[in-house]
């Protein structure tokens, strides 16, 4: 099994670990190895597309309609002058 030591924690962020471990009846490092076991194992969040990351730079820009995702679709060039 692998260790990990951690430096510089903030006295009350051991304090409320040591807290949480007496409350669910097991060592601190025990505690702290489920925190990171269900840290790591949860889902990641949904990376949002390009459309909605152009979209949310623009907004406070006049950008007031919704720009559709492209996932897979080919895109199509802009037809200027026409």
């Amino acid at each position: 099994m692998a260790q990990v030591i951690v430096r510089h924690l903030d006295d009350d962020i051991k304090a409320q670990l040591q807290q949480r471990a007496r409350r669910h009846g097991w060592s601190m490092e025990e505690e702290v190895r489920q925190i990171l076991r269900r840290a790591v194992n949860e889902p990641a969040a949904p990376q949002p597309g390009l459309g909605t990351r152009i979209a949310a730079r623009f907004t406070r820009h006049g950008l007031d309609e919704p720009l559709p995702e492209l996932r897979g679709q080919q895109a199509e060039p802009m037809r200027l002058g026409e």
